[in-house]
């Protein structure tokens, strides 16, 4: 395993989408995409700016065709969907979307719950929606959920999230993303379970993807880095959480994901480039926050609100 942190971090930014999916209120149009423009200027090159899921399970999204239609795109970012089906790749074809990403779980009763259907049922699923994908040459990433802990089952083994990494490879995804679905992961876990996992995928085809519902986030980042992983998801002002993540020990959804403020933060810190404006992505928070009548979730963005 490598021992030096990597010179250089992409930042894949969910904040458009899984940020915004379960907000109960609606948020215009032109938020969304002012949004999405202000993280693009602010130099973060991979934004999942929509998905194309049923309206019904997921309202909030419903115009996420709009948002791709009316958005200013800049040379060198790739805006991407999330996608469950092949009805949602025609749909970001039609959009323009530069990818798209599938996803899947490491855990049967969480597949269960979100997709109504096996790991198993699920990755087979994923076949035609990669055949057409890659039709149009359209890049596919998957994302890989309950990575360190289930609501519904406890603990994850890191061999059964290999196992699913793997597969998702396999079928042709460009990238995994390893998250931590209920944030409840430790940095010791953390390691072991990529550990497991750079066994069959490539360190440097991994991203991970932590909640920070315990607080956890950053220091997992961290390990993660110390692993050799360069790619890092994260939400502008910590926005987002899973519905189906319902945390047993809580009783409550696990919300948040980690704040891409804190963790460019920390990077600069490190002493690792992102070619990101932290400062842009702070206004670009506290922008949308306000939209959504609340105070940031990043510890950062509020320092600085405080002049601290």
């Amino acid at each position: 395993m490598p021992s030096q942190f990597p010179s250089s971090v992409s930042i894949f930014e969910v904040g458009p989408r899984d940020g915004l999916q379960n907000e109960k209120s609606p948020i215009s149009l032109q938020s969304k995409v002012e949004l999405v423009n202000q993280l693009s200027l602010a130099g973060i090159k991979k934004i999942e700016t929509g998905s194309f899921v049923s309206p019904k399970w997921v309202p909030q999204m419903a115009n996420s065709s709009e948002v791709f239609t009316q958005i200013d795109r800049l040379p060198g970012v790739s805006y991407s969907a999330l996608i469950p089906n092949v009805k949602g790749v025609e749909l970001a074809i039609a959009s323009s979307a530069d990818e798209v990403a599938v996803f899947a779980a490491a855990s049967e009763t969480f597949s269960q719950k979100n997709v109504n259907c096996s790991i198993a049922e699920s990755l087979h699923r994923f076949e035609p929606i990669m055949e057409l994908a890659a039709s149009v040459n359209m890049p596919v990433r998957g994302y890989v959920s309950c990575v360190a802990g289930c609501p519904y089952e406890g603990a994850v083994s890191p061999d059964k999230v290999a196992q699913v990494a793997k597969s998702l490879m396999d079928l042709g995804c460009y990238e995994v993303s390893l998250g931590d679905t209920i944030g409840v992961g430790t940095p010791r876990q953390i390691k072991k379970m990529i550990t497991e996992v750079v066994k069959v995928v490539p360190v440097n085809r991994l991203a991970v993807h932590f909640h920070d519902t315990y607080g956890q986030a950053l220091t997992n980042i961290y390990a993660s880095l110390a692993m050799g992983v360069s790619v890092i998801d994260s939400a502008v002002a910590g926005l987002g959480g899973c519905p189906y993540a319902s945390c047993s020990t809580e009783g409550g959804v696990a919300m948040g994901n980690v704040a891409t403020e804190d963790v460019l933060y920390m990077l600069n810190g490190m002493g690792i480039e992102t070619g990101i404006n932290l400062n842009k992505v702070i206004m670009a928070g506290n922008a949308i926050v306000q939209q959504l009548g609340r105070p940031s979730n990043s510890k950062v963005a509020l320092a600085g609100s405080k002049g601290l």
